[in-house]
């Protein structure tokens, strides 16, 4: 297996991670056997085990396994419930070993290939317009709420600052998200993780979304973890308002939400990434994060933190 999947499991999944690394192999055979299949080489691999696989019958699907529980149930919710031609279908599952049979897209390009920004950006609009869905009212998705929880928990657990933040910005991101949540009109499913690598081609011209999270919220948050992907290494700003404009104007979005969503997620994102003993983090993250305080200051001629609204410990 790849050596940066078997770390990355470890990190993130520090107490049942080592033990599930040991099981993949029969895992696959378990798969192999049940659904009647042929499991190829994996694809790059993230936090999960990823791999196309051929049918008894000749269909090609992939195998996606994951380690059971509450992340699997989200992804395997939320592509139940979103169930848009833009997402990539399920064709089976097995909750009690994590596993998705999912259906292969063909040629599979990540939007990330493309070097047009703009072209790949409303490419992105587009997709994520014929995805959207209202919330119901009893789902058991997390929300952006859950967010905001992690962003207290972060600030209690770490009173003296966090990586490159002190405890004010953590502070800061904390009420901002308090004060959005608390003035939310519109609840979407959301797909959680919407960036140029979850989404795909398949066929001519027909771009589709893989592996959603689920979350519920606005809108305006799906999109800040596209705005935090692929930037180059100069022009933040010009780059991510470009993506604004058009987001904002295909989408029907409000600035001023979108752009304190971006701050208080992109604190957050930022958090994620810490990594205190080898003293690092996402710097590209941290950087975004002043991007989005400067362009409200700029749009709105004034800091987009209000005092009035307090974060709740």
């Amino acid at each position: 297996m790849q050596k940066q999947f078997e770390e990355a499991i470890r990190l993130y999944f520090p107490n049942e991670g080592e033990a599930w690394l040991r099981k993949i192999p029969d895992l696959l055979s378990y798969c192999e056997e049940k659904w009647e299949l042929k499991m190829e080489k994996a694809y790059e691999l993230s936090v999960n085990y990823v791999a196309p696989a051929r049918m008894r019958d000749g269909r090609r699907v992939v195998v996606k396994v994951s380690i059971p529980g509450k992340e699997f149930e989200n992804e395997l919710e939320a592509l139940q419930l979103l169930q848009s031609p833009k997402l990539v279908k399920v064709l089976d599952f097995d909750r009690e070993a994590g596993v998705l049979i999912l259906e292969e897209l063909v040629p599979g390009t990540m939007l990330v290939d493309l070097e047009d920004d703009e072209h790949a950006c409303f490419i992105a609009a587009g997709v994520l317009k014929g995805m959207l869905k209202k919330s119901p009212s009893h789902t058991g998705l997390p929300s952006t709420e859950d967010r905001e929880n992690s962003m207290r928990q972060i600030m209690q657990e770490h009173p003296e600052g966090l990586g490159p933040f002190p405890i004010a910005t953590l502070e800061k991101a904390c009420q901002v998200f308090h004060y959005l949540n608390k003035t939310i009109e519109t609840y979407w499913l959301l797909h959680g993780d919407y960036h140029h690598y979850n989404i795909l081609l398949s066929g001519e011209d027909n771009w589709m979304v893989i592996d959603p999270k689920g979350l519920v919220g606005e809108i305006e948050y799906d999109l800040i973890q596209y705005l935090l992907n692929k930037l180059p290494e100069q022009d933040y700003y010009s780059i991510i308002q470009n993506r604004i404009d058009i987001f904002i104007d295909k989408l029907d979005l409000s600035r001023e939400r979108l752009l304190m969503w971006g701050f208080c997620h992109t604190v957050l994102s930022t958090c994620w990434t810490v990594n205190d003993e080898k003293g690092t983090y996402e710097e590209s993250f941290f950087k975004a994060v002043r991007v989005f305080e400067e362009m409200y200051r700029d749009e709105f001629g004034r800091d987009l933190w209000n005092p009035s609204n307090e974060c709740e410990s």
